[in-house]
């Protein structure tokens, strides 16, 4: 990070707190959780995010409290693996949502973060010199090649990536489908954490997540995909459930949080360093948007 006042403070802070099933209420100028074992009280100056689970309910006045002491209050799916709402953070700061949009609105910085994008994903490939077409073409060569592998390794049966989402009646694509909501939600959380915009996308465009499909896929080939191959290869009861407790188990011995902001830091500053645009420069307006059903889904595999 060249310049880490852009980033909240966040030296002495806890990095985030989950709850569910409680209720916030605020306690003098902190908030604290209330539930059927009692009270807790939580210190939220020193707290980055709260992430509101399932079953959570939330006072004014707590609110207020999280907003005056800069916590950014996240309603979240169980362990924080989807991302419904947010409220406002401790990024006051708009140097990284003004860093991404010159990027983003360059054709020439664009395609430089957007190839350092596909070079974080496989870094056995450079995609020095190709164009945004070029380098989706790599892409989804790799991605096919990860889903064939995890096919084999799984046992289960592949009949390629399509566009039902959860309700597919093939279990593997819809373990992909929650898979990958799960891992939108935490990419989301962290983005809008550190004052980035998640409709600011440099290979998905056109969408109000596009920056998060950006950034989920980074780690989707490593760790959203083997999850749900896994979990398919045990049948289909239960299998929203066993996804979603398998991606948080896994992003979580991943570290994933902890992951996210350096990443995005990589792939901007690559784009800041790039000297030419390389064949195919991109056009001016392209809108590459997503089908919904598939929530940036590699739909070209």
């Amino acid at each position: 990070m060249k310049d880490l006042r852009a980033l909240p403070r966040v030296r002495d802070s806890v990095s985030y707190l989950y709850a569910e099933h409680c209720r916030v209420e605020q306690d003098d100028r902190a908030v604290a959780l209330h539930d059927s074992e009692g009270k807790i009280a939580v210190p939220c100056a020193n707290l980055l995010v709260l992430m509101l689970g399932p079953g959570t309910t939330v006072t004014h006045a707590a609110m207020r409290a999280l907003s005056e002491t800069s916590c950014l209050v996240a309603w979240t799916g169980e362990e924080g693996v989807r991302f419904y709402a947010e409220g406002l953070g401790q990024t006051r700061s708009a140097a990284n949502v003004q860093r991404q949009a010159r990027l983003a609105s360059d054709s020439r910085l664009r395609l430089g973060v957007a190839a350092e994008m596909y070079r974080l994903r496989f870094a056995d490939r450079d995609g020095a010199g190709l164009s945004l077409p070029q380098l989706r073409g790599r892409e989804g060569i790799r991605v096919r090649e990860a889903y064939a592998q995890a096919s084999r390794r799984t046992g289960v049966e592949w009949k390629g990536r399509t566009a039902g989402g959860a309700n597919e009646p093939d279990p593997v694509n819809s373990a992909l489908s929650w898979a990958s909501a799960c891992l939108y939600g935490i990419c989301h959380a962290a983005i809008v954490a550190a004052g980035y915009s998640p409709a600011l996308g440099f290979i998905h465009t056109g969408h109000m997540r596009s920056f998060v499909f950006d950034v989920a896929d980074f780690y989707k080939a490593e760790l959203a995909i083997p999850v749900a191959f896994e979990a398919a290869s045990d049948g289909r009861d239960e299998l929203e459930p066993r996804v979603r407790r398998a991606c948080r188990d896994a992003y979580r011995r991943g570290r994933l949080l902890e992951r996210i902001v350096r990443d995005i830091d990589r792939v901007l500053a690559s784009g800041e360093g790039s000297q030419h645009c390389g064949p195919g420069a991109l056009p001016g307006g392209e809108v590459d948007v997503e089908t919904e059903a598939l929530e940036g889904e590699e739909w070209r595999s």
